[in-house]
């Protein structure tokens, strides 16, 4: 303790730790100047030295030599042509001596069978140096050398292997099979840590548990790449988002028509390029800006879905070499009811907070104070109110900036190693591949089936989508046109053009046969025809928290409906949320999938535009709120989260559970996937009993108008949204809805149903028809792997 004898002297109350903004700087990509830093934990380590070696060295050979093995009659020795004219392997007789080499085998390595020579590590000297292929065998073990590597022994007889003889072969620009798997699956795995990072520093359950969040990776126009296989439903909308922010240089300013001689030297002839604007702002982004956006006509989803989008420069280029960008889902960013969903909203400014380009990080510092004002700012509407849980947004924003500064360390890592016109060349073979994928299946398409289909579906309240699709045989390009589309509603199913364009590159990856990421080169062969004005093109102020959730996926079903590849899944994601003045949460709920001409659908899953995870009961239930005296969940000084300290924590009774509710049932519902030859999946009923008095709301769809069958298959049952009253009276709230419940309510949420495909008595296909084999262990399933298996054809 300071100031006891021994003790170790006590540093100023107030001093600072120079290291740790640097160190935060890298990790995170921002600072939080000014804030109090909190020592939660110190170790210790002591490192003591002794002239005692308790290991007997090796006696040097006398002087260093390398072992080199000579290819004679197919037998490989190692120096001495005596030797080797008798076909028997023997090492060259150095200074401190060398003794015999055992045999030479031949082993199969990459490059096909080698004559690979044999040596006792006893008859090595400490500062001989073995060039692979060899084997080094003791007593105890047998060691391979692989080719191009080298293995040495250390003073104390250990063995060091050096990997590689050399640099790696350098890659070029030009296309390579191989090199384009490669870098295909580099960039994917990139999105994939920045997921694994958000899901890390996060603290909110929506991202932490649910897995309500997206990553991917952008070309300097703003171009998607690659992708995570996280939420379809973000992926295309975050490529308008990122090609939104981006907007053109600046024009020239006009030319005097009397200009006066320099009287300076004049600059280069091609000067470099302006930096790019950030539209909206007409500011310069620089290095270590952040932008934060959500706004659904600069590419948002809907206003919870909030984007944070990171440039990644490189030393002697003027623009962003390519983006990096996180969406995450804010369980509550204001607006009229807890859980910012809404489900009787009629305006955009009804729904939270709203964000077109909003500089989150400026030269590296992170914006709290503008960032909370921003979203404190909702409550100034009347009937609405600002962010239920702060905390909660400034953490998770937080993360997903210090998940897009992983993405940038991990691109600048793949442009050290391999050059920046090698990587900026197989981002356009990657999404040049896609276009020829997506072009073949069109002509592939047409060619079976004609070159022309249409197809349509209702919403629950009569709203038509509707889309004819024109297919060029030749050329493999379509025309989509949505013309015939219901106006905008006077409610909040209106989908922004991005929701449009995410489920159409969703749904034509999913019907290319072939591996390759989900990137731009999907809609490089399409043109998209949406009417201004239409539910799938509203005016800038309406509402559309429902149309991320609702509507996105009546257009996949449509469009899948038009091509003929499956019935309808449940068209929906059964959007719940509650909460009051302390606490809100937001989940969806699985459903059937639809079924295909030789597959059954999936039961209880997510199927197509959404890809989260429910909420496990134990987290939903015993979750402890931050201050309650432990359990995780708290926030230090307002950095992030972490597990609460007992130091720092007041003294005090045990808080109520995190989110007061118990979930007392969650089962299959049987019965409700259509029949057919191959049947649709099953939706699944879920019942919360609520604790407190909480505002439930409800956004859903296909409760009036079924999800259809295809080819005789009958329709998937429709959802069912009931609230039993403690005084025990069962009242259908429909399908979207808000409405107080005390305790002892419960909630009771039946989900719908997939389409059957098929006439139940058409033989069809023997093997599509066959009941799915009884697994003894457990098959991998769910919407996770469907997703990952279109993207990767698994």
């Amino acid at each position: 303790m300071p100031g006891a004898a021994g003790g170790l002297p006590a540093p100023p109350r107030r001093s600072r730790c120079p290291f740790l903004p640097r160190r935060y700087l890298v990790e995170f990509g921002f600072t939080i100047p000014d804030r109090a830093v909190v020592v939660d934990d110190v170790r210790v380590r002591g490192t003591g030295s002794s002239g005692i070696s308790c290991e007997t060295p090796l006696a040097p050979s006398g002087k260093p030599a390398r072992v080199e093995t000579v290819r004679t009659g197919g037998r490989g020795v190692a120096g001495g042509s005596g030797a080797a004219a008798r076909g028997q392997g023997v090492t060259r007789r150095g200074a401190g001596g060398w003794g015999c080499v055992p045999q030479v085998t031949r082993c199969y390595f990459e490059e096909g069978y080698l004559e690979t020579p044999v040596f006792l590590l006893e008859e090595l000297a400490c500062d001989h140096a073995v060039p692979g292929p060899a084997i080094l065998i003791d007593r105890n073990s047998t060691i391979v050398v692989e080719p191009g590597c080298t293995a040495s022994l250390t003073r104390f007889g250990d063995v060091r292997i050096a990997v590689g003889s050399g640099c790696p072969r350098p890659v070029g620009p030009q296309l390579d099979a191989v090199q384009l798997s490669i870098f295909s699956h580099r960039f994917m795995s990139i999105a994939e840590q920045m997921g694994r990072i958000l899901q890390r520093t996060a603290i909110s359950t929506n991202i932490k548990e649910r897995l309500d969040f997206s990553c991917a990776l952008f070309g300097p126009d703003g171009g998607l790449v690659s992708n995570a296989p996280h939420i379809p439903v973000h992926l295309g909308a975050m490529q308008e988002t990122v090609q939104f922010q981006v907007g053109p240089s600046p024009p020239p300013p006009p030319r005097d028509p009397n200009p006066t001689p320099p009287k300076h030297t004049p600059g280069p002839a091609h000067p470099l390029p302006v930096p790019p604007q950030i539209r909206n702002l007409g500011e310069d982004l620089r290095e270590g800006d952040v932008i934060l956006s959500n706004h659904p006509c600069a590419g948002g989803s809907h206003l919870p879905d909030l984007t944070v989008i990171t440039p990644v420069f490189w030393p002697g280029v003027p623009k962003p070499v390519f983006f990096v960008a996180s969406r995450g889902h804010h369980a509550d960013i204001g607006g009229i009811t807890p859980g910012s969903m809404p489900p009787h909203s009629k305006a955009l400014r009804e729904e939270g907070a709203v964000f077109v380009s909003f500089k989150l990080v400026k030269d590296g510092v992170f914006q709290e104070e503008a960032v909370t004002e921003a979203l404190m700012a909702p409550g100034r509407v009347p009937g609405c109110s600002g962010s239920r849980n702060l905390r909660d947004n400034l953490s998770d924003l937080r993360a997903q900036v210090a998940a897009n500064q992983k993405g940038i360390q991990l691109v600048a890592e793949l442009i050290r190693l391999h050059g920046l016109p090698a990587v900026q060349a197989y981002m356009a073979h990657i999404q040049a591949n896609a276009e020829v994928a997506v072009r073949e299946m069109l002509k592939g398409f047409a060619a079976r089936w004609g070159a022309a289909v249409e197809a349509e579906d209702r919403m629950d309240d009569g709203s038509p989508i509707r889309l004819r699709v024109q297919v060029d045989p030749r050329e493999g390009s379509a025309v989509f046109d949505f013309s015939g589309s219901g106006p905008e509603v006077y409610g909040n199913c209106n989908a922004p053009r991005a929701i449009t364009l995410s489920a159409l590159i969703y749904c034509l990856r999913c019907m290319v046969g072939q591996d390759i990421p989900l990137n731009q080169g999907c809609l490089a062969p399409v043109r998209v025809v949406i009417p201004r004005g239409s539910i799938l093109d509203p005016s800038p102020e309406a509402a559309v928290v429902g149309g991320n959730v609702l509507t996105s996926q009546r257009v996949v079903d449509v469009i899948f409906r038009a091509f003929g590849v499956c019935a309808a899944s449940q068209g929906c994601m059964n959007n719940v949320t509650f909460g009051n003045a302390r606490v809100g949460y937001y989940e969806t709920v699985a459903g059937g999938a639809g079924a295909g001409p030789r597959w059954h659908g999936r039961s209880g899953v997510h199927t197509h535009m959404t890809n989260t995870r429910i909420t496990d009961p134990e987290i939903l239930e015993q979750r402890w709120v931050p201050g309650g005296g432990g359990g995780c969940g708290g926030a230090v000084g307002g950095l992030w989260g972490g597990c609460a300290l007992p130091a720092l924590t007041p003294a005090g009774p045990p808080a109520p559970p995190r989110y007061p509710v118990v979930l007392r049932r969650f089962e299959l519902r049987r019965g409700s996937g259509g029949a057919g030859r191959c049947r649709g999946g099953d939706g699944v009923t879920r019942e919360l009993l609520f604790r407190e008095d909480l505002v439930l709301s409800v956004l859903s769809e296909r409760r009036a108008v079924r999800p259809y069958g295809l080819r005789g298959g009958s329709p998937g049952a429709p959802g069912l949204n009931l609230l039993l009253r403690r005084d025990g009276r069962t009242i259908n709230l429909g399908a979207k809805t808000s409405v107080p419940v005390e305790p002892g309510d419960v909630f009771r949420l039946q989900t719908p149903g997939g389409g059957g495909f098929g006439s139940p008595g058409d033989g069809g296909d023997p093997e599509a028809a066959a009941e799915p084999p009884a697994s003894r262990s457990f098959a991998e399933r769910g919407s996770l792997f469907e997703y990952r298996r279109a993207q990767e054809a698994v």
